[in-house]
């Protein structure tokens, strides 16, 4: 559970660190702000990826199932400053699907957490095979880091990509290769 209050005095504390006068017009509220904001893109912490993957539906296809380009926002855990792109999620059913908008509120919920991108695709991977059962998922995650953008190497404009396979993607090149054509444009 988010402390707005701990919040509050942190950043109070962060404004005079950096010399700054936490008192005058223009920052007066900002402790109270960023206490809000960081309730905000941190409700993840308080979710679990049951939620959104519990309703299921009976499905006996066994065709891949892909979602696209889902953009997300996350926060990295090294440096507290955002990281934000796109994941992409497939997944062959077994026996059940699950709403497509329920992909992306699995994204959210790892993603709205102090994160690093790598452990963020396999939390996505590991909880559609926990809850969905399927014969295997695989997932792509795109995205640029402003650690690595705004500040150290500056590099605007690259990415990062991450990439987690479970289950029948795995060992099977032909899935792998069918998941990235399926990405292209």
């Amino acid at each position: 559970m988010v402390d707005q209050g701990k919040i509050r005095e942190a950043v109070r504390l962060l404004l005079e660190g950096i010399g700054e006068d936490a008192s005058r017009p223009g920052l007066e509220d900002t402790p109270d702000r960023v206490a809000r904001m960081y309730t905000e893109i941190f409700e993840g912490m308080d979710k679990e990826a049951s939620e959104p993957l519990s309703r299921v539906f009976p499905m006996d296809s066994g065709q891949m199932v892909l979602e696209k380009d889902i953009v997300f926002y996350s926060m990295c855990e090294h440096h507290m400053m955002p990281f934000y792109g796109k994941a992409h999620i497939a997944y062959i059913p077994e026996d059940r699907v699950v709403g497509l908008s329920k992909l992306a509120r699995t994204v959210e919920i790892y993603a709205r957490r102090l994160q690093i991108q790598e452990r963020m695709t396999g939390q996505i991977a590991d909880a559609l095979m926990e809850y969905l059962a399927p014969c295997g998922v695989m997932v792509m995650v795109e995205a640029e880091h402003m650690c690595m953008t705004m500040r150290g190497i500056k590099k605007p404009g690259s990415k990062t990509v991450s990439i987690a396979s479970r289950g029948c993607f795995e060992k099977d090149a032909a899935l792998q290769d069918r998941f990235f054509q399926l990405l292209k444009p």
